[in-house]
């Protein structure tokens, strides 16, 4: 059987192409490195500042929050493969001079990093 063909052998066409709104977006990875962010356009015509590297972080140690540079990302939940190619992401451990931080938020959606000191 044919795929996309009808038993008589003719073509099958789509009701109409696929909206905006309905398409992948390019998968973003948030990398240890020099600083670089860009915007998206999202639904409603608003900005969505996404980040594809970056080297600094706002550390909170619960009482005051720092900025601080990144020195390594020491483990990730989700895949340790993630953490030997230094992959910035919700969960991952990182390391800085105040000590080891956990991300808190989403860096690939967010345009920063917030992590928190790990006792």
């Amino acid at each position: 059987m044919n795929k996309g063909r009808k038993i008589s052998g003719a073509k099958y066409h789509a009701n109409r192409k696929s909206r905006f709104y309905e398409r992948r977006n390019q998968e973003r990875h948030v990398a240890l490195g020099e600083h670089k962010s860009k915007q998206l356009r999202v639904k409603g015509g608003s900005l969505k500042q996404v980040l594809l590297n970056a080297n600094i972080a706002n550390v909170s140690d619960g009482k005051k929050i720092q900025k601080t540079d990144i020195v390594n990302v020491i483990e990730t939940p989700q895949n340790k493969f993630l953490a030997r190619s230094n992959r910035l992401m919700k969960g991952a451990i990182i390391e800085t001079p105040l000590g080891k931080a956990r991300i808190t938020n989403r860096p690939s959606q967010e345009g920063q990093i917030n992590a928190l000191l790990v006792k």
